[in-house]
């Protein structure tokens, strides 16, 4: 299957990104790990990509374009593909769908998680770090440190990233809500859209997540 993946900040698209990739057996493909790839490569679209950002830009649509063009046409993804983070908005959205009918093929889903604003602040205001170790990660309501501020693993203290802020957080809502959000109608008018809620344990949400994308599989 060929799916695109949508949702705000926090409704756990990279969690579940990974888990429906290896349960549909086809490669997970997000913007940052390609990004990362073509930086650590130095390939001719990394190193582009790195000048725009150490200049503290963001790096243009076309290069993001070529980088998942190029990710797309490696043989492990001949048969299917998850994006994450890709297509951000409807410019990319139609270069997305441009590219795919010049290969040939088309979306067979687009997976939206949905979750409510309140619930999303909750969810990263919440997480904690710890600056020994950033890979030890706490939530004061979800999953709590024993003892407040203290990592449970190394004892080193757990802190509130800048970014995750309820303040930063709303902001990265309202460039999700006036950027991203609208890639939903614009695939929810070719027929797309499969819609399912982010809320409750991470097995039911793949579940949820890999019935309906059956469903619409069945139903086309």
């Amino acid at each position: 299957m060929r799916i695109v993946l949508v949702g705000p900040p926090g409704a756990g698209k990279g969690t579940q990104a990974v888990r429906l990739a290896e349960k549909l057996g086809v490669p997970h493909i997000s913007t940052g790990d390609l990004f990362r790839a073509n930086i650590s490569r130095q390939t001719d679209l990394g190193k582009l990509a790195k000048s725009y950002m150490d200049a503290g830009n963001l790096v243009p649509d076309e290069v993001t374009i070529a980088m998942a063009k190029d990710r797309m046409e490696q043989p492990d993804a001949e048969n299917g593909f998850l994006l994450d983070g890709f297509p951000r908005n409807v410019s990319q959205a139609e270069a997305l769908d441009e590219l795919l009918r010049t290969e040939g093929i088309t979306l067979d889903a687009v997976l939206d998680l949905e979750v409510p604003e309140d619930e999303v602040v909750k969810r990263i205001a919440g997480r904690r770090i710890c600056r020994n170790d950033s890979s030890h990660v706490f939530h004061v309501t979800y999953s709590p440190p024993k003892q407040e501020g203290v990592c449970d693993v190394c004892g080193g203290e757990l802190y509130q990233r800048d970014d995750d802020s309820e303040e930063t957080v709303r902001k990265r809502l309202e460039v999700y809500h006036t950027q991203t959000e609208p890639i939903i109608d614009y695939y929810k008018a070719q027929g797309l859209v499969v819609t399912i809620s982010s809320l409750g344990p991470v097995d039911e949400i793949t579940r949820r997540a890999l019935e309906a994308l059956k469903r619409e599989k069945a139903e086309k």
